[in-house]
């Protein structure tokens, strides 16, 4: 009986996931090697590699990472993990840091869970939800409509769904202009607490783009950021969960620049922004990222991926 074949993707790569194979132990080459690559090549990669070998590459670095944390193997797990990850597809990485978020220790990752909502299209809003009930087997925004007790973060990515689901390509400075005015005058303008309800319904009806209009046309209507009324003495906890999200809407950049620099890497280093993060982190500590990841990462396979992929942006 002839031995059926397995088909090989003719992208020229077989030779790279021999090399692979046959030198596990030296992962931190393939991170400067991966580093390089375009996601259309990472993915090529990686289908190439289980056509040969019948494994995913992404399981073969998790349980790298395995092995290393029982001492099995010299490889950083950290360079496992964001290997890993970087070798997935955007939806699919979006879909294992949202889940991860929700399995934190101590507290749910919130932060995460609106920089996803807030940085990605509808579109590929749509298709993180898939990925994270194909692996999961569980309803992304149900989670979050399940999370318990109820608090400000959770009402507003409640609203950032209904967001996504009612998505409109145009923007509109009439409408800016009216949601402006209404944010001033159940906020700042109000004597009293700010009408959660009213932010939350706009919120929920107006794509990012809209709304990050909506708070330019509000500092241009009244001379200040609408986070500065945020800042009243009766400011609570929805009014601090919602200057972070208004901070991530109106200048992405400037906000991930004072963020954990590591997760950025791997969410925003194929981003157009990127350049923008850069200068702006520069902006605010005064030192080029490049310098600080040299200075405040220790030396090895880890700090060369993370200098590798800033090297890819230039």
């Amino acid at each position: 009986m002839a031995t059926k074949m397995l088909s090989i993707p003719s992208y020229g790569f077989e030779s790279e996931c021999r090399e692979i194979h046959n030198s596990w132990e030296r992962l931190s080459q393939l991170g400067l090697v991966l580093a390089t690559r375009t996601r259309q090549e990472r993915q090529q990669i990686r289908e190439t590699y289980k056509a040969i070998y019948g494994e995913d590459l992404v399981n073969r670095l998790q349980e790298s990472k395995i092995a290393n944390n029982n001492n099995k193997s010299e490889i950083s797990p950290k360079l496992c993990t964001i290997l890993s990850l970087w070798m997935l597809d955007l939806p699919e990485r979006d879909a294992i840091l949202a889940r991860q978020a929700f399995q934190q220790d101590h507290d749910i990752n919130y932060k995460v869970l609106v920089e996803i909502f807030i940085g990605r299209k509808s579109s590929h809003i749509l298709l993180m939800k898939q990925a994270y009930h194909a692996r999961f087997k569980r309803q992304f925004d149900q989670d979050i409509v399940n999370i318990e007790p109820p608090n400000p973060y959770q009402k507003i990515l409640v609203a950032l769904i209904a967001s996504h689901k009612a998505h409109h390509v145009d923007v509109s400075q009439h409408i800016a202009k009216c949601d402006a005015r209404r944010l001033f005058q159940t906020g700042e303008g109000n004597l009293g607490a700010i009408e959660e309800a009213v932010v939350l319904e706009i919120l929920s009806k107006r794509s990012i783009p809209q709304l990050k209009l909506t708070f330019y046309c509000y500092k241009h209507i009244y001379g200040h950021d609408y986070t500065k009324s945020l800042k009243r003495e009766k400011s609570g906890e929805f009014e601090g969960a919602l200057k972070m999200v208004v901070k991530c809407i109106c200048n992405p950049p400037n906000y991930y620049a004072k963020g954990n620099i590591e997760g950025v890497m791997v969410s925003r280093a194929e981003s157009s922004d990127f350049d923008e993060i850069q200068r702006c982190y520069k902006n605010k500590y005064g030192i080029e990222l490049r310098e600080a990841i040299s200075e405040t990462i220790p030396s090895g396979d880890y700090r060369d991926f993370l200098l590798a992929l800033l090297a890819r942006t230039k």
